[in-house]
């Protein structure tokens, strides 16, 4: 028998989506009795004139059968003598995109209806470009309803046609396309006497023989889920293995940390093991301490990455639009971290493929975009390392699910942004002209950030913004770079390390833009001391920094505009 085939169903409304699936667990006589009465009885109230309904075997909500289209994402679990299936019936409504992507985002494959009345509509392209996106790399087209066309092969080979340039255009690996009739049952689980003209497999015939073995990942590498420490003697470190193989005594790398240990035991379930492989959910003991936590990465030989800027296509899902400068949580692996969408840098049409130039995305929107977290973590691209190139983004309010991505490519090393103060080997980033609104629309600050320039010695800084002022007269401070900027009159008089730098009595502030409340050359020291000692911590902004004294919070309910 065959490994088990998770597979998703979509496309646009009212294409047979669920019917297509509904036929294929009744004529494979995948039903209880019961279920199959049930079925037959409520069709007789449905919008067949008493034929039955195949598709009210997935449409279960009651708001779902109202309508005659699907909401909500139906998972079925089925078997035949061939395999083992798990289905995912997604909504085909532009409005209900989300869930689709929810559906695609754990299958191996994807069954695309295709109505053979209009042949690829713009949520079929959609639809295929999210399956696409989310690591699908095996197609069934099923271009569905011959039986309203009356079995014509002409217009299904225009069809065909027009599923092969979409096919070109997203570079899809393995494409299949079948002609059926969901409600007729033509080609759904046996070869149809009406297509005499196509020579193929069924629906189910397919499913049941295609081989979709994922593609294999260099190394080992596991994401920590959780840190197991039932006592004193033992700490594990729990979650799955993603690609490779693990044996007792191996040697690994700890990520971020890039400590090296070596495993003393490894345990699947309560049992002791000596080798473990990918798919595995195991619990690694390593022989020294090392500083690992959830969201860290144990591996070898997987050439992984640490870094805080990248580049993602990302899918985007919120009512509300997305600009450059906003917030969220970023989950990305088993790690949960903030970050900030720096950049828009082309939004894709979903039918025709091109790249197009926006300042901010709709709902149902697909774009490449640029973010950069506040800590690095690691990650690679997706089509290298799937697990750790694949991330949602989360809204820091509501805790909903903004946008879902995959990691296209990676700025290594420190993976900040490009500075903004720099003089001979000097580089400093800064915030510091950042704009600060209070979006009414999801009531939560959030950053705007301007083109950005970078200034050198001799240059005239804007120092006066919509949400800040800073004097005519003052000192930048970037501590994470060390770094000291002098500004006079609104010009960079100077710019040199933060060791050579001596308070001279004028206003100081750090890189964001917040005041330094530093009176003397003594409260300078303790501030650096301070900093040195217990950087980053809510205790030490407080006791040294205030926003409001050079920037404020504007309320505007469409930042995105500016």
């Amino acid at each position: 028998m065959k490994g088990l085939l998770k597979f998703i169903t979509c496309g646009s409304v009212d294409d047979g989506k669920s019917t297509l699936i509904g036929h294929i667990l009744y004529d494979a006589k995948l039903l209880y009795a019961d279920q199959e009465k049930a079925l037959e009885l409520d069709s007789k109230v449905g919008s067949r004139e008493g034929a039955i309904d195949y598709s009210l075997l997935l449409d279960g909500l009651m708001a779902e059968r109202e309508q005659g289209i699907t909401i909500d994402v139906a998972y079925r679990y089925f078997t035949t003598d061939h395999r083992s299936f798990i289905v995912a019936d997604t909504p085909g409504h532009e409005e209900y995109t989300r869930n689709m992507a929810v559906g695609a985002s754990f299958a191996d494959l994807a069954i695309i209806l295709v109505d053979a009345k209009q042949g690829v509509l713009v949520q079929t392209r959609r639809h295929a470009r999210i399956c696409s996106l989310m690591g699908i790399r095996y197609f069934v087209f099923a271009v569905n309803k011959m039986d309203l066309i009356g079995y014509d092969k002409e217009k299904f080979d225009v069809i065909a046609a027009q599923i092969g340039e979409l096919a070109k255009e997203l570079s899809l690996e393995s494409v299949k396309i079948i002609p059926v009739s969901a409600t007729e049952g033509d080609n759904v689980t046996t070869k149809s006497g009406n297509l005499p003209w196509y020579d193929g497999e069924p629906v189910l015939t397919y499913l049941e023989n295609v081989d979709v073995g994922s593609k294999a990942e260099a190394g080992f590498y596991l994401p920590v889920q959780r840190v197991c420490r039932p006592n004193h003697t033992f700490r594990g470190f729990q979650g799955q293995i993603e690609a490779g193989s693990i044996a007792v005594g191996d040697e690994i790398v700890t990520l971020p940390s890039n400590e090296t240990a070596h495993v003393k035991s490894l345990l699947v379930a309560d049992k002791e093991v000596q080798t473990a492989q990918e798919g595995s959910p195991v619990t690694i003991q390593l022989d020294r301490e090392v500083d690992v936590s959830r969201g860290c990465v144990l591996a070898k030989g997987a050439d992984l990455k640490i870094a805080r800027k990248f580049t993602t296509t990302i899918l985007w899902m919120d009512d509300a639009k997305l600009a450059p400068g906003s917030d969220f949580f970023v989950k990305l692996g088993t790690k949960l971290t903030t970050g900030t969408v720096t950049d828009i840098r082309y939004r894709i049409d979903v039918n025709t493929g091109e790249h197009q130039k926006a300042d901010e995305l709709q709902k149902n929107e697909i774009a490449l975009c640029e973010i950069v977290l506040d800590e690095k973590i690691a990650m690679d691209a997706f089509h290298t390392h799937k697990t750790l190139g694949e991330l949602i983004l989360i809204d820091r309010v509501s805790n909903m699910t903004s946008a879902c991505g995959v990691v296209e490519s990676i700025q290594e090393g420190d993976g900040a942004e490009e500075p903004v103060f720099y003089y001979g080997d000097l580089k400093a980033r800064g915030d510091i002209f950042e704009e600060f609104f209070y979006n009414t629309d999801k009531m939560a600050v959030t950053k705007h950030t301007p083109k950005r320039h970078s200034y050198t010695v001799g240059d005239q800084i804007p120092v006066r913004g919509e949400s800040y002022e800073y004097p005519d007269y003052f000192d930048i401070v970037i501590l994470r770079d060390g770094v000291a900027v002098k500004v006079r009159e609104d010009i960079i008089t100077e710019i040199l390390p933060l060791a050579e730098y001596s308070y001279s009595g004028v206003p100081i502030v750090n890189g964001r833009g917040f005041e330094v409340q530093v009176r003397s050359a003594k409260d300078f020291a303790e501030f650096l001391a301070a900093y040195e000692k217990d950087p980053e911590t809510a205790e030490f902004w407080n006791r040294w920094t205030k926003f409001g004294t050079y920037r404020n919070v504007l309320f505007h309910s469409n930042y995105w505009e500016i």
